[in-house]
């Protein structure tokens, strides 16, 4: 990536075929601010400007002044994800080969499956740092915990952050069974949450806080917002659950159908793409009353979270409005995988332990003290028209909304949609483009560090038909499920419970939706396809899955594996106290027999 300042990224854009204007005379002199929002677990079309049926007018109005892309692809899972995008380095060279909840046994430890950021890539923090930004980070960071490995050990200047996976949004309280406790902490340090605290809230209060603290400086901010929502337990303000009441009432495979329609109608899909249902779905009309109701009520309230997360980042535009800062701000939304399946409840085992926890009634689904999930039915809706969601390599779990604008700078293509492919990965480069910042080149503070693996869009952003992919093969693998991307096509192969291992070839630009194997039709291409995997993975070390392994089993490995590690401590608290006061007993009956020799001139 060469360092290429505005005035030159708009002459290289006059050259392309969208005849780009050049931006206002200013805007070499006066760097960008650059504002991530990042939302947690959203699906494909669960953003209005993708075809949702919720309200999310903020980020649609981002969406409409600015670029959405299409064929936009992440991780199948959050802190691999996060990982690329804070890098622009691939999950197995960043460290993220498998995250901590979801690494097999065999796995650890060994290279590229540290679980947390290593330390041979350098962040978008370090790298605009370096070029004189102010850096902020808020919400869930979940890359690392140990004072090495925290947002501002990484880069940036003011962080207040999570390194769990999830955690409680109206209270410090762990997703209990995962976690001993919410890690908050500001700029490393253990914080309190606020006793009104509501996760999104707090994450745009915090940032406007950040910005507002150094705006005398004059300096450029990167901005990197993330946020709880719609990351299990799904909760939100009774009011805006309330402005969903009389929704949802005929299930979820309607609702799959009419934003697959809605997707299309936006240009996001090909009108007619065809469509498969997942085995996964339950049957609506089987589900008995009560649970209807819970199912009901619980995407009442995932419906409410997003609307409570865009209103909030609707808050920081206007702040950035009202202080003269929007229209040199570049934001960039995206969510860090495809739609939530997990299903918290499938065991008698985890229900009753959860039950001992939470308030699991309907009435209180989605309010304070409650643990909500949407699971594989609402999740094949916020996945529509895609197949698959979150974990697996199927388009619902890697195709997510990306959306990037920039306010008063008319580089980027107002209102267009693009559909040719872009990664994670490429976040990073583009952003560093857009700003004049230069890259690493694969050194930083004198030691060799994993170079950028991303294609900066900005070609795709000024109009450039294609991807800057072109046919070159991109790779991915996270726990055994596996792809490769080469132009309109994709090679993909998903273990159990969302696949059977086998590899299949699909033509994403007529077929999105993964319908039809073209594996038998297009052995060529199928087996040049494997032979660019199989370069892939060992160029990036990916190893393989062991025997039976699931990501869901291992989770639930990982949670009953905490659980014991808390009963072990309470039980040596309980023995050592124990033992403890034993001791002191026998002391104690050791000195006064002693004193009572002494006394008795030792006879």
């Amino acid at each position: 990536m060469k360092r290429l300042g505005t005035s030159a990224l708009a002459a290289a854009l006059l050259l392309a075929p969208a005849q780009a204007a050049p931006p206002p005379p200013n805007a070499a002199a006066k760097r960008p601010n650059v504002v991530i929002l990042l939302a947690d677990d959203w699906g494909f079309s669960d953003v209005g400007a993708f075809g949702a049926e919720f309200a999310t007018p903020n980020i649609d109005a981002l969406a409409y002044a600015g670029m959405r892309f299409s064929n936009f692809h992440v991780a199948g899972s959050c802190s691999p994800t996060r990982a690329m995008l804070q890098t622009g380095v691939m999950n197995h060279r960043n460290g993220l080969g498998n995250m901590p909840e979801t690494i097999p046994d065999a796995h650890r430890g060994k290279p590229g499956y540290d679980t947390v950021m290593n330390h041979r890539v350098v962040t978008i923090a370090e790298l605009f740092g370096a070029a004189g930004y102010r850096t902020y980070l808020t919400g869930k960071w979940h890359l690392g915990s140990d004072a090495t490995r925290l947002p501002e050990a990484r880069g940036y200047d003011r962080a207040f952050s999570l390194a769990d996976a999830g955690a409680d949004n109206f209270e410090q309280r762990p997703i209990e069974g995962m976690y001993d406790t919410a890690a908050w902490t500001e700029n490393g340090r253990p914080s309190t949450l606020p006793k009104d605290f509501y996760s999104s809230t707090f994450v745009v209060q915090k940032m406007i806080d950040y910005i507002d603290a150094d705006r005398a400086s004059g300096k450029p901010f990167l901005a990197s917002t993330n946020f709880l929502a719609n990351h299990i337990p799904i909760q939100a303000p009774d009011s805006d659950i309330a402005r969903y009441s009389a929704m949802y009432q005929d299930g979820w495979t309607r609702l799959r159908e009419a934003r697959a329609k809605r997707a299309a109608a936006l240009g996001i899909v090909p009108a007619g793409a065809p469509m498969v249902t997942m085995a996964t779905t339950p049957d609506w009309a089987k589900q008995s009353e009560e649970e209807r109701a819970a199912a009901v009520r619980v995407m009442q309230a995932y419906a409410g979270m997003a609307t409570a997360m865009d209103r909030e980042v609707g808050r920081l535009i206007a702040h950035l409005k009202a202080t003269g800062q929007y229209e040199n701000t570049i934001f960039v939304f995206l969510s860090d995988n495809g739609a939530e399946p997990t299903d918290p409840f499938h065991s008698l085992r985890n229900r009753l332990f959860l039950d001992m926890q939470y308030d699991l009634s309907t009435a209180n689904i989605g309010r304070r003290g409650s643990f909500g999930a949407i699971g594989p039915g609402w999740a094949s809706a916020g996945a529509s028209p895609l197949s698959g969601y979150k974990f697996s390599a199927a388009e619902g779990g890697l195709r997510v909304p990306l959306i990037v604008t920039w306010p008063g700078n008319k580089t980027i293509r107002a209102g267009a949609v693009n559909g040719g492919l872009a990664h994670v990965t490429d976040i990073l480069p583009t952003l560093a483009e857009l700003a004049g910042v230069a890259d690493h080149g694969g050194s930083w503070k004198g030691k060799a560090v994993e170079p950028v693996t991303g294609r900066s869009l900005v070609p795709m952003l000024g109009g450039t038909a294609g991807s800057v992919h072109g046919d070159d093969p991109l790779g991915y693998e996270l726990s055994g499920n596996s792809a490769l991307f080469r132009g309109d096509y994709k090679l993909v192969r998903n273990l159990a419970p969302t696949g059977d291992g086998k590899w299949r070839l699909y033509d994403l630009k007529s077929d999105p939706g993964e319908t039809k194997d073209l594996s038998g039709t297009e052995p060529a291409r199928f087996e040049a396809m494997m032979a660019d995997y199989r370069a892939y993975a060992k160029d990036n070390g990916v190893l393989d899955m062991p025997a039976g392994y699931t990501a869901d089993e291992q989770i639930n490995q990982y949670a009953w594996e905490q659980q014991g590690k808390k009963r072990a401590i309470k039980a040596g608290l309980w023995l050592g106290g124990g033992i403890a006061v034993l001791a002191g007993l026998i002391w104690g009956w050791r000195r006064r027999r002693r004193a009572l020799r002494a006394a008795s001139g030792g006879v």
